[in-house]
């Protein structure tokens, strides 16, 4: 697998401080994709056994809140088969960062056996997963109001939650940010 970039102290794709990792390949070809550069499965650098020993230690610092998965296409096949095994170190390693990964695939085909998009090490990959933010890019759908998602048909999902039961559980925003008008937290009323 080739990676097109790594965005160290992203605070972009994930709650908190993130180390970013884009990978390269995607099959979806998204209309108005922010990222068609990396569509080509051979952009970028190889994603060597260095530089994911650079994205574990990246990670150390006790602000930083966890890693990021996008692309590209983390979720396609030959992708999933060139994450799980770091991603599974990430979550040995961090027990308490999260990790989020955007895909432009929907969870329930994700998780069907008979989907060509499920791999013998899809299940891993997602046990390893806390956030899933799910479903193409639709422009139709931009909004530049929603946080950590491009188009409003995308859903950000707890995915611990969701494997654990029988239907999808969102993930749940602090909720300063659900009305996107920023409030004062213990502000005193002015005086009259």
């Amino acid at each position: 697998m080739n990676y097109s970039e790594i965005k160290y102290f992203d605070i972009a794709n994930g709650e908190g401080v993130r180390t970013s990792l884009f990978v390269s390949g995607c099959r979806h070809g998204c209309p108005g994709c922010f990222n068609p550069d990396q569509w080509d499965f051979t952009a970028g650098k190889p994603f060597s056994r260095e530089v994911q020993d650079k994205i574990v230690e990246s990670l150390a610092p006790e602000y930083v809140d966890g890693l990021s998965l996008l692309g590209g296409e983390p979720m396609e096949p030959e992708n999933q088969r060139a994450l799980v095994d770091f991603v599974e170190r990430v979550r040995q390693t961090y027990p308490g960062k999260s990790i989020w990964c955007y895909t432009g695939d929907l969870l329930d085909d994700l998780r069907n056996p008979n989907s060509p998009r499920h791999t013998e090490v899809t299940d891993r990959l997602l046990a390893a997963i806390d956030v899933l933010v799910d479903g193409p890019f639709v422009q139709a759908h931009h909004d530049i109001t929603l946080r950590f998602r491009g188009s409003s048909n995308q859903r950000i999902i707890d995915l611990p939650a969701t494997l654990a039961g029988d239907k999808v559980v969102p993930w749940r925003d602090d909720p300063q940010f659900t009305s996107h008008v920023m409030v004062a937290l213990n502000a005193k009323e002015p005086a009259e």
